[in-house]
């Protein structure tokens, strides 16, 4: 492929893709609110919660401002003050943030290279009688086969399993969807996530203490709604009806986007497969990923940033942001919270990318991301 001819079409990182008729339906549904005044806490925002809960398997959604408010608040509600917390190095800044702000201390442990999960192997030598619990984070929408395992093993540790699925919007594994696994559930609805509110986020679970106390954190800490009794030590963490609106359709419109995500994705697949230094992470047996990101691991490493610039500069095609560019323990707030080396961390967060996926995308645009990898691996 030329690279004048590459250059005529841009491949970006990410698009958000909303179709006409659904600009249109949101549009008149905030028209709607705006005539009310109800603008927080209304019939959008339940219908939403509702639906989400439905999606998820689970008895209880509750609607907050970010997916970082929905894990700070499950932490919260399972009272991780002064408790260790059995963290992932190579999560995003809020997964360790969400703990310190509910009071806990973050323990960051190394990551499974078939996965970039966690499993109980690395857990184990970092539990301590003050370990409260452990969470997993659903990393790129792939739910790791291992998680069964770690279900188990905090179940004998005595341990809560929280999920950060910030990526994971209908994936699976086995037939039981992201946000089912543990005791609470936090989704991110960012506008780069698979389905967006603009900005918001979703608790999820099916304990209904949880669900109960998620509610009264999330608005002041006040018991109602109606009264100005506070109860707890809550904090402005409201969903607006205009965010809820826009995750409503993008809700309704989550099946196909994934559909059209899990195309592209075959056609990498295909095309990975036969490359001898770029291996694509694989989704086991029985899952289901929604492909928040396509990650590929480098064999050997490579300077990421000049490839990026190869890509963007030569062939047009810009690559998503890695899961993620450095471990935690690597963030200077968080370089107090790793207990020993993080191997396999260092390692693979410098060692991977991720491919341009998103809602729309064309078979030719993934064929053009496909030919440059080959122009500069192959």
């Amino acid at each position: 492929m030329s690279t004048t001819n590459t250059l005529t079409r841009r491949i970006p990182a990410a698009r958000i893709q909303f179709l006409p008729e659904d600009r249109a339906w949101i549009a008149a549904r905030i028209e709607e609110v705006l005539s009310t005044g109800m603008l927080t806490l209304g019939n959008y925002g339940k219908e939403f919660e509702t639906r989400f809960a439905a999606l998820c398997g689970v008895k209880h959604a509750v609607s907050v401002n970010s997916g970082t408010s929905a894990l700070e608040i499950a932490l919260r509600a399972l009272g991780v003050e002064r408790k260790d917390v059995i963290v992932p190095a190579n999560t995003f800044f809020a997964t360790a943030a969400a703990v310190v702000h509910a009071g806990g201390v973050p323990v960051l442990v190394d990551m499974d290279p078939e996965s970039f999960a966690i499993r109980p192997e690395d857990i184990e030598p970092e539990l301590t009688p003050n370990t409260a619990g452990i969470v997993v984070v659903h990393v790129g929408g792939l739910v790791s086969a291992r998680l069964p395992d770690l279900q188990d093993f905090a179940r004998r540790k005595g341990l809560w399993l929280v999920e950060d699925a910030a990526h994971a919007h209908g994936a699976s594994y086995k037939g039981m969807m992201a946000g089912a696994f543990g005791v609470a559930a936090a989704f991110s609805m960012y506008p780069t996530k698979v389905m967006t509110s603009a900005e918001g986020g979703m608790l999820v679970t099916n304990d209904d203490r949880v669900a109960e106390e998620a509610r009264i954190f999330r608005d002041q800490g006040k018991a109602s709604f109606l009264v100005n009794a506070h109860t707890r030590m809550g904090y402005n963490w409201r969903m607006s009806e205009p965010h809820a609106i826009i995750g409503l359709k993008h809700l309704e419109r989550l099946p196909a986007m994934i559909e059209d995500r899990r195309r592209v994705a075959a056609l990498y697949d295909e095309a990975l497969a036969r490359f001898t230094s770029l291996r694509a992470l694989k989704v086991p047996p029985g899952g289901l990923s929604n492909y928040y990101k396509y990650i590929a691991v480098m064999e050997p490493a490579r300077d990421r940033k000049q490839l990026k610039a190869a890509l963007r500069e030569q062939f047009g095609v810009s690559l998503s942001g890695e899961v993620y560019e450095d471990p935690l323990h690597k963030q200077p707030v968080f370089e107090r919270y790793a207990r020993g080396p993080l191997p396999v961390a260092e390692d693979l967060c410098a060692r991977h990318i991720c491919l341009p996926l998103y809602s729309g995308m064309e078979d030719d645009e993934a064929r053009q991301v496909i030919d440059a990898l080959a122009a500069v691996f192959e």
